[in-house]
């Protein structure tokens, strides 16, 4: 129910069509954040009307309120939202990166307290793939660890291998869920990590290939305070080395002039919070 079909390409920019089980998306696109199931100031015929293709919402908020079991008992995410085209969730992984004086990130998943009331909860691979699967969205983000822009190669690549064992982890509790209630199914996208540092991102993408033939790929960490400069760097890296047949959805990122450098460098989706 996924297809990616390149339709033309300028250098290493290309468009395409992204076939979902609620639509077509053509992409390059950019999809509006829907952080708690709504995007900010409109309601979802204006967000149509302004040409969205996809949307996005966030599976730590959704999950804090109202609750993904309660999404599902309003009909999932789709009758939630008043949206019935494609929709993307990500994993949380970045809103518990945020949280960085109220969490404790292990092996096992990430302990956090909620911003809202201080209650302490836990977020693991599994519990966000059942989450996700919960809520109903067409594209799914694996956990990840983020880490800061800044960080020092020790700490990035420590980020590596913990990402790469919780999408092992993420993998298997997502074959497990199988497809939904409804028959539809979702596609799981791995986050890349890795920081700027070049081999990182080289082995990252390699290692996740050799896992699985995914439907496509988050890049993650590159809208967490690096330079432009190494954003254009390791987009360009990431383009010799991912396969042209999937979509690449660059986390994130979303000011006029970064869609278009990045669009250069052969990314098809976009979110941000910035508009």
């Amino acid at each position: 129910m996924f297809e990616f079909s390149l339709q033309a390409n300028e250098g290493a920019a290309r468009s395409a069509v992204f076939e979902t089980p609620h639509g077509v998306v053509l992409t390059p696109t950019f999809m509006p954040v829907g952080t708690q199931g709504t995007v900010k100031s409109l309601i979802m015929e204006e967000v149509d009307a302004l040409g969205a293709q996809v949307v996005l919402a966030n599976t730590y908020h959704l999950y804090l309120r109202p609750g993904h079991d309660l999404v599902a008992q309003l009909g999932g995410l789709h009758d939630f939202m008043r949206w019935q085209g494609p929709i993307l969730t990500d994993s949380g992984g970045y809103q518990v990166f945020s949280l960085a004086k109220i969490r404790d990130v292990h092996d096992d998943g990430v302990d956090f307290q909620s911003h809202i009331d201080g209650s302490k909860h836990r977020f693991t691979p599994e519990l966000v793939m059942e989450i996700q699967r919960t809520l109903g969205a067409d594209v799914i983000m694996a956990f990840d660890e983020c880490p800061p822009g800044g960080a020092n190669r020790a700490t990035a690549r420590a980020a590596n291998v913990r990402t790469l064992r919780w999408l092992e982890r993420c993998r298997g509790r997502f074959a497990e869920l199988g497809a939904q209630e409804d028959g539809a199914e979702q596609a799981l996208f791995p986050v890349l990590q890795g920081n700027v540092f070049d081999d990182l991102r080289r082995a990252h993408a390699r290692q996740f290939m050799d896992l699985e033939d995914w439907p496509g790929y988050g890049i993650g960490g590159l809208s967490v305070g690096e330079s432009k400069d190494d954003m254009w760097r390791v987009l360009d890296i990431l383009n010799e080395e991912l396969p042209s047949d999937r979509p690449r959805y660059l986390m994130g990122v979303g000011y006029p002039d970064d869609l278009l450098e990045a669009v250069a460098r052969g990314c098809d989706l976009f979110d941000c919070v910035a508009p």
